[in-house]
């Protein structure tokens, strides 16, 4: 198969943690479809085995290699940037996809230590694995770094208060380092992606009264599926993104959108 020039790959090395389910597996397997070498990452070593087993199969050549890292330890994000590098010389493309959401409900109810994981696991690691990858990038003056943030850092939410705020940071991040890293030809975006029927997502798609508020009024009367947001990574990784930088890019089936 020839793969667009456009959106083309080939040559390309990406990094995407929360890869072994999900959105992450999802943009994984296609990157490595338009030929990266993709680094599947997450906390344990079975379950970026198995997705790379996966990917490789589905792709029919070794395009995945895992690397487990636990976000929530800078240690481990600069052992996944260093191993990276060590064995395939550079990072061209990173997707800061894990994230954490440990709580359901109202504002009042979250713990202290459950606020601040959130805010540690899906801003502050953001920060710590771009400012690791970053620098290699500008030098080569070249770069894609993409932020899975979400809608619902575009409006309230009664449940998951503290993980909308901490998906707007994101937004406000990749904002930031767009401005910052632009010079240097290095890209920095987020996509937003609306309910999406993942295990991380559960609670929501699987409460029927939220099911249905999410889909009633959306244009596409439905959610989402892991693979719906996966292009969008790809785009962003190629030269058919090479002139988006500092967006945050919604994908919710047109539920913002009336």
């Amino acid at each position: 198969m020839t793969i667009p020039a456009l959106f083309d790959m080939t040559g390309q090395v990406a990094v995407i943690t929360g890869s072994s389910r999900g959105i992450g597996k999802a943009i994984a397997h296609r990157m490595a479809e338009h030929g990266a070498t993709v680094i599947v990452s997450s906390r344990k070593q079975d379950a970026c085995d198995a997705a790379v087993a996966e990917i490789n199969a589905a792709v029919g050549r070794d395009a995945a290699f895992a690397i487990p890292a636990n976000i929530a330890s800078k240690a481990d994000l600069q052992r996944l940037v260093d191993t990276t590098i060590a064995k395939f010389g550079k990072i061209d493309a990173l997707v800061c996809n894990a994230a954490s959401n440990p709580y359901f409900g109202p504002a009042a109810g979250i713990a202290d230590e459950q606020f601040t994981k959130i805010l540690q696991n899906n801003i502050v690691a953001n920060h710590w694995l771009i400012s690791m990858v970053a620098p290699a990038m500008t030098a080569r003056k070249s770069g894609s770094i993409t932020i899975i943030s979400s809608v619902g850092g575009l409006k309230g939410s009664t449940v998951i208060g503290a993980y909308c705020i901490s998906k707007a940071a994101d937004m406000q991040l990749a904002r930031n380092l767009a401005a910052e890293y632009g010079p240097a030809n290095v890209r920095v975006n987020a996509i937003c992606p609306g309910l999406v029927k993942t295990d991380f997502a559960k609670a929501l798609w699987e409460n029927p009264d939220i099911l249905k508020g999410s889909t009633s009024r959306a244009p596409l009367q439905r959610i989402g599926e892991p693979d719906e947001i996966a292009g969008m990574a790809v785009l962003l990784a190629t030269k058919a993104g090479a002139f988006i930088t500092g967006q945050s890019i919604v994908i919710d089936g047109g539920v913002s959108a009336v």
